[in-house]
């Protein structure tokens, strides 16, 4: 029932103000009291899930685009960071919400619908299935090709509401974190929420494999090869994967061009509720 509602509902635009966008392997922790984020939100999950996890006494709110790589870890990450805002809260429980996928060709929602589910389970802590809303039950059919139907969510903060909805805007360094991503990354924690900080890196990768190969090839072969489900794909997924291969071409060495003194690249809202980088020396 949870999930024909979460269904039928249009997909939102959200604007840059007050939102902090999370990509695929980033999570991100708030409460209620946070001054500068009151949404979290992730899209373009096609065989990926977005997961969040909340506690009703402390408020506390996490995000995570997951994509199967190491599905255990990830879920104790998450439960861990959760929990460590929580510990004061003598109530409220902990509710669990799973969004994406769809029935792919290669069974790849399907799998990690299951090792989430699993993983959960094996939680010491109860955690409360809120709305499960992922693979098949996410899945619609166009001339005998699926799609999911939700490609991405928001979690309004202070409300606990989640909905459909698209980013415009998907917030400072897209390029570089996608470039930790395609490089192996493992789930990272991007947010300081008790400095209200956005952190991003360091970051360090060896130059990427045949880098100028991949960037001469056409969208047929990058949808073709790059992505777990090409047909499925929102439209600007080639250009976002060669924007990232063009990045990872520029910064093959990330400790010498990025992060030469090994500091993350920190960002604050500013007055209008945007991202503006704060000098790493004044932290």
């Amino acid at each position: 029932e949870k999930a024909k509602l979460l269904r039928s509902q249009p997909a939102q635009i959200v604007e840059p103000k007050g939102l902090l966008y999370v990509q695929q392997r980033e999570f991100a922790v708030t409460t209620p009291k946070d001054g500068s984020v009151s949404i979290l939100g992730s899209d373009d999950a096609t065989t990926c899930h977005i997961v969040v996890l909340r506690h009703t006494g402390s408020g506390a709110t996490c995000l995570t685009h997951c994509d199967g790589s190491d599905t255990e870890a990830e879920v104790s990450l998450i439960m861990s960071s959760v929990k460590s805002f929580s510990n004061s809260a003598g109530y409220g429980r902990l509710e669990v919400h799973l969004v994406g996928g769809f029935n792919d060709d290669r069974q790849l929602s399907q799998k990690l619908t299951n090792q989430l589910l699993r993983a959960f389970d094996l939680q010491p802590d109860d955690v409360h299935l809120v709305t499960f809303c992922v693979t098949e039950l996410n899945d619609r059919e166009e001339e005998a090709i699926h799609f999911p139907i939700i490609y991405g969510i928001a979690v309004n903060i202070k409300t606990a509401e989640i909905f459909p909805a698209t980013f415009p805007e998907k917030g400072p360094d897209e390029d570089l974190r996608s470039a930790h991503v395609l490089t192996g990354a493992t789930l990272t924690n991007i947010y300081d929420a008790k400095m209200e900080q956005l952190h991003i890196g360091p970051y360090f990768w060896r130059p990427f494999p045949h880098v100028d190969f991949w960037l001469e090839q056409d969208d047929k072969q990058i949808l073709q090869n790059l992505s777990t489900s090409p047909l499925a794909e929102p439209p600007h997924f080639v250009s976002h994967i060669r924007s990232t291969l063009a990045f990872l071409k520029e910064h093959p060495f990330p400790s010498r061009s990025l992060f030469p003194d090994r500091k993350p690249r920190i960002y604050k809202k500013n007055e209008e509720g945007l991202w503006e980088q704060v000098c790493s020396d004044k932290v």
